[in-house]
């Protein structure tokens, strides 16, 4: 169980790098935070109200935050280029392979008894990765911060501006749902809903894209996406499906998951980011937005299985026919069982690191009981994987880094629009800067009428499918899937995929009547002032 002591070590050192240090001295905050929570009031004595006014007056007042949203900008665009640069990576590397063939050859030596690697290649890996670009440019932005603020500074911004607890909680929440355990339960469960059409791929396409989401509401989003990717990975993706078709069902994955958290008021961040501010209770979610998310999902892959059905069929071609019914179908995996005691000791562990989600040092303590079960049921086990929830955990790590110091200039935008332009310009801002700091900055919007709030948080869900950093889970699904295509998932591609889904949110959401949602009420402006008690980070704070 090599993994699984790699986690244990590992859980061990992360909460050294993401928590303060109770014993460490107290720092002043960050002279660029104080003068953010400065800008409305000094705005309101000159009298600036458009958005490009306040945007200009900000950047003049702090150049540091103009900087940092070009930072930001650039890690954007290079998450665009991952695909090129990896390319190259291979390029580079096979040239330097053939020159250590030759090289060895002329020694009368085999090519592997010459250790030489390849710097070059290895760091054009490195810059390829999606995962490593945050994380990457985090590091030019701490160069800035030191430069311009000092290094005191920066240790302020990281222990006390920005919260890492959803990257430590997805590494958690990804490692537990991708157990056998785990795996072979939801795999039993899914397989309910694909006998209805004889476990063919397009049944278990199905299945997968319609209930995995939607459980996210109850197993929260990351683990929803965890098990959804992991089952299309061995269901789907191994067929060789087409590029198109391939495309297509990521971004439906990407879609569904991020309005399918929306039935309960936890499972979702962007939901969670307002949850107790404006009072949204688990009834309210599914009465205004379940029952619209659900029609949205069913819609869109039904949509999408009328599209793609002679693909799928075809792909039920390929397999061979187990039940006589003259169709390919999947068969069931005949190893050892799992024993039921097991699966759900694995259940409850996972129970545990829900319902503790915001709280580091109970779901972390809990992880390093279940490692210590994994040991003790090594037999009914799988090999832990390590490299795919460290590195999603550090994409998201760094996101949160950038996201919280995009409060200056979104603020503004956010407070300034109705209900159809907020909601059109929430979905689009989610697509470049995570839904949960989108609502988060709402949130600190003084009278907001149900119809800006409704149209916020609906915008938010809305866009969260459209890119890899609209939404948390996002990073996950990527690295899960991230082998059957290629040289990388394209943005471009992806965005595509996730499009017409998209279309399909927005009608149900903005379409479907609901008055209670769209009531308009004197509560307040909605150019009203931000109160910004901090810079907007990109997650929910700990209760």
């Amino acid at each position: 169980m090599t993994g699984a002591r790699h986690i244990f070590l590992l859980l061990l050192v992360l909460p050294g790098f993401f928590a303060p240090v109770a014993a460490a001295e107290a720092l002043p905050r960050a002279e660029f935070l104080e003068r953010i929570d400065r800008f409305p009031a000094l705005e309101a004595q000159q009298g600036i109200a458009g958005i490009r006014e306040k945007i200009a007056f900000r950047a003049r007042q702090e150049p540091f935050l103009a900087i940092a949203s070009v930072i930001f900008l650039l890690a954007i665009v290079h998450t665009f280029a991952a695909i090129p640069i990896t390319r190259l990576a291979h390029r580079v590397q096979h040239d330097h392979d053939a020159r250590i063939e030759r090289a060895a050859a002329a020694a009368g030596l085999r090519a592997p008894e010459i250790k030489a690697v390849s710097f070059k290649a290895t760091m054009l890996h490195f810059l390829g990765e999606v995962e490593a670009v945050f994380g990457i440019w985090a590091a030019v932005l701490f160069g800035v911060m030191t430069a311009m603020h000092g290094l005191d500074s920066v240790k302020s911004y990281l222990t006390g501006g920005v919260k890492f607890t959803e990257p430590l909680f997805v590494v958690v929440i990804m490692a537990l749902a991708s157990t056998r355990p785990i795996l072979r339960f939801a795999e039993n469960c899914l397989r309910f809903f694909a006998r209805f059409g004889k476990e063919t791929p397009a049944a278990w396409w199905l299945a997968i894209l319609i209930v995995a989401p939607v459980l996210g509401s109850l197993i929260t989003e990351p683990g929803a996406m965890t098990i959804g990717a992991l089952l299309l990975a061995r269901k789907f993706y191994r067929l060789k499906p087409s590029p198109v078709l391939a495309y297509g069902t990521i971004g439906l994955l990407f879609v569904n998951v991020s309005v399918g958290g929306v039935l309960t008021n936890f499972a979702a961040p962007p939901v969670l980011m307002v949850a107790a501010k404006w009072h949204l209770t688990t009834p309210f979610m599914f009465i205004h937005f379940g029952d619209k998310a659900v029609l949205a999902i069913l819609v869109s892959t039904f949509g999408y299985w009328l599209f793609f059905r002679k693909e799928l069929a075809a792909l039920g071609q390929k397999l061979t026919d187990h039940d006589g019914d003259g169709r390919g179908d999947l068969q069931r995996e005949h190893d050892t069982p799992v024993p039921l005691f097991v699966t759900l000791v694995h259940i409850a562990f996972m129970a545990w690191t829900v319902v503790f989600a915001h709280w580091p040092p109970l779901f972390i303590g809990g992880f390093l009981f279940f490692l210590a079960f994994l040991q003790a049921t090594e037999h009914h086990q799988s090999a832990v994987q390590l490299r795919g929830p460290i590195m999603v955990g550090f994409f998201l790590a760094g996101l949160v880094i950038h996201g919280g110091l995009q409060g200056w200039w979104l603020g503004p935008v956010i407070t300034s629009l109705g209900e159809w332009p907020l909601y059109l310009g929430a979905t689009v801002l989610t697509s470049f800067n995570d839904n949960a700091a989108i609502t988060y900055l709402a949130s600190q919007v003084a009278g907001l009428s149900p119809a800006l709030k409704y149209a916020v948080l609906a915008g938010a869900v809305t866009g969260g499918g459209l890119t890899v950093i609209a939404n948390a889970p996002n990073p996950a699904g990527q690295a899960i899937l991230g082998r059957f295509f290629g040289e990388g998932v394209s943005p471009l591609k992806l965005a595509l995929g996730a499009f017409l889904p998209t279309l399909v949110v927005i009608w149900f959401f903005m379409f479907t009547p609901d008055r209670a949602a769209h009531r308009q009420s004197d509560e307040g402006n909605p150019a009203a002032t931000v109160q910004q008690d901090s810079p907007a980070p990109s997650r929910a704070p700990s209760p």
